[in-house]
């Protein structure tokens, strides 16, 4: 019997609507398996309780996924007040009797307030955050000690939306490494009584909104009627913020050797933020990338990322070859 022929990858970002209880790799392998092709990844992961945006990369999008690294990230949450837990979330053991405290709003909001900008956070200790090269999570729940440095995140916005009896909603957009988990459990600890994070939804990463992203189901659906690449944001659509440029054929050979190469400034196109309703309010937090560039070539195909050597002069960081 001939070996089946797997389908060639596509090539793109696909945003899906991550289900509550999968894990950010129960959730690239259900694509896998209805894509026919591994070369996918994703920008950034979802505990297991988190659902919402989980953008992955397939094909050779996935060469992308380190000039997303400071995408900003948008969430809506609750936590519930009355006892912390191990975890700080509504997965872990409580660590206490539920006080079911009284919440008052201005008071908590000065809480918020007290975590919104250049703050010094300590991750979980069930956590992926390695300790000697093993996950700190491994440790803990080995009842072994786990010893986290704080680390600087940046919270842009902390905002109350709602307080139902113990527990108060949020919405809170944040940079890269920021754990809502701690969030919670800080405001626990400001309050008094502890508090965990019982349900979270992520609603933005940068341009990625919750609008654009498929449910598994649908997306099974789409695959079964030859739908799937409808559903992916093509490559050459993606990091529309950079400035590109269009290259002759004999400077698209040079850029496939990773040869430098020149471009005067009237060839390069500025680029351009795209923002849907309910991204984030700036694509990046942190240090920004340096100068770089889209290259297409006459046929509108994206060949290559570079970035600036000196004026003028780029050389290739990102190369996708005709035969890739």
């Amino acid at each position: 019997m001939p070996r089946k022929i797997p389908p060639p990858p596509i090539n793109g970002a696909l945003v899906v609507d991550k289900p509550a209880g999968k894990t950010s790799h129960d959730v690239v392998e259900a694509v896998r398996r209805l894509a026919g092709f591994r070369q996918i990844g994703h920008l950034g992961t979802l505990d297991p309780l988190a659902t919402g945006v989980l953008v992955l990369l397939l094909g050779r999008a996935t060469r992308l996924a380190r000039f997303y690294s400071g995408r900003r990230k948008r969430y809506d949450c609750t936590v519930r007040f009355g006892f912390a837990t191990d975890t700080y979330d509504s997965d872990g053991e409580p660590q206490g009797k539920d006080l079911a405290p009284t919440l008052e709003r201005r008071a908590i909001e000065h809480f918020a307030e007290k975590l919104t900008g250049c703050i010094e956070q300590t991750p979980p200790a069930f956590s992926a955050k390695k300790i000697h090269g093993r996950p700190a999570h491994e440790l803990a729940r080995k009842k072994k000690p786990v010893e986290l440095k704080p680390l600087s995140v940046n919270v842009y916005e902390f905002r109350l939306i709602d307080i139902e009896s113990s527990s108060a909603r949020f919405t809170v957009e944040c940079g890269a490494g920021t754990y809502i988990r701690s969030l919670a459990h800080e405001l626990g600890r400001f309050q008094g009584s502890g508090a965990h994070l019982s349900e979270i939804k992520r609603t933005a990463v940068g341009e990625f909104t919750l609008d654009q992203a498929i449910e598994l189901n649908e997306l099974a659906d789409a695959t079964r009627s030859g739908r799937l690449a409808q559903c992916v944001i093509p490559v050459e659509n993606l990091l529309a913020e950079i400035p590109r440029v269009t290259v002759l054929p004999f400077i698209e050979k040079r850029i496939f050797h990773g040869v430098k190469f020149n471009v005067s400034i009237a060839q390069i196109q500025p680029g351009r933020e795209i923002f849907l309703q309910g991204a984030t309010s700036a694509l990046d937090s942190g240090e920004p990338h340096g100068a770089l560039l889209r290259v297409f070539n006459g046929e509108e195909r994206l060949i290559a990322l570079a970035e600036a050597v000196v004026p003028r002069t780029y050389q290739p960081v990102v190369v996708f070859p005709p035969t890739d």
